[in-house]
C-alpha cells in the first residue's frame, strides 16, 4: 500500500512517526496488545483522533480487543519505508547545521545525513562524526553521486534562495528549510519550512492561553 495512493490528510501523515515510534517501545517492551486510550495517553493524542487516523488504512484492531503491537509495527514500518534508506545531504555548517550532524537522526534507522556543504573553506574537508564536510563548489556533483532527494537547509538566510536555486536544477524532491526565507521552488520540489523562533512564539502563546485539554498534538 503506497501513501501516495491513500490521499491521506497532512495532519495525519505528520503523526504517523509519533505513533510507530511509540509503537516500538511497546513492542520492545513485550507488550501484546493496546488500545487507543492507551495510545491516546502515551502520545498525547486524543483517541478519537488515533481511531480516524487509523482509519485511513482499514481495519488495523478489533472492538473490545484493541490493536496488535506487532502488526501494527510491521504495517507502520511498510507505510513510513523504514527498511528503505533516506539519504539526506545538509547545506549550512553552522550552528545549528553541527548540532543536526551530531545528532543525526540516530533514532531513525532509514533516515541519515550522508554529506555536508559550506561555502567556509575553513571548514572544508573536516569531519563532524563521521560526516564529510564538502565545499559548495560540489554540490551538484555529489547530489547526483549520491541520489540524494532530500536537503536540509541551515545557510543564512540571505544566501537561501540562492541555494534554492541551484538545488531546483536537480533532482531532489524536498527541502527541509531551517531558515526564516520562505522559498520559491518548481512544482517538482516540496519545501517544510521549521522557523524555531515562530515555533517558540507559537508555544508561548498556546501556554499562555490556552488550558492542556484545548490543544492538541498534530494541530
Amino acid at each position: 500500500m503506497e501513501t501516495d495512493q491513500l490521499k491521506i490528510p497532512k495532519a495525519t501523515a505528520k503523526r504517523l512517526p509519533l505513533y510507530y515510534r511509540f509503537i516500538q517501545n511497546l513492542y520492545q517492551s513485550g507488550k501484546q496488545r493496546v488500545s487507543s486510550a492507551e495510545l491516546s495517553e502515551a502520545v498525547k493524542v486524543d483517541s478519537a483522533t488515533i481511531r480516524r487516523d487509523f482509519s485511513y488504512f482499514g481495519a488495523l484492531g478489533k472492538k473490545g480487543y484493541g490493536y496488535n503491537v506487532q502488526y501494527l509495527l510491521s504495517f507502520f514500518r511498510k507505510i513510513l519505508n523504514q527498511d528503505e534508506i533516506t539519504k539526506v545531504a545538509l547545506i549550512g555548517v553552522g550552528n545549528l547545521g553541527t548540532a543536526l550532524l551530531k545528532y543525526n537522526f540516530t533514532k531513525n534507522n532509514n533516515t541519515k545525513i550522508v554529506c555536508a556543504f559550506d561555502e567556509n573553506q575553513e571548514k572544508v574537508s573536516q569531519k563532524i562524526g563521521d560526516i564529510t564536510i564538502h565545499s559548495m563548489e560540489l554540490l551538484e556533483q555529489i547530489l547526483s553521486t549520491e541520489e540524494i532527494q532530500v536537503v536540509i537547509l541551515t545557510v543564512p538566510a540571505l544566501a537561501a534562495q540562492l541555494v534554492t536555486d541551484r538545488l531546483a536544477k536537480t533532482e531532489i524532491k524536498g527541502i527541509l528549510n531551517f531558515t526564516p526565507a520562505r522559498l520559491n521552488v518548481p512544482s517538482h520540489i516540496r519545501v517544510h519550512h521549521i522557523d524555531l523562533a515562530v515555533e517558540l512564539q507559537s508555544f508561548v502563546y498556546l501556554i499562555k492561553h490556552y488550558s492542556n485539554e484545548e490543544v492538541v498534538v498534530g494541530d
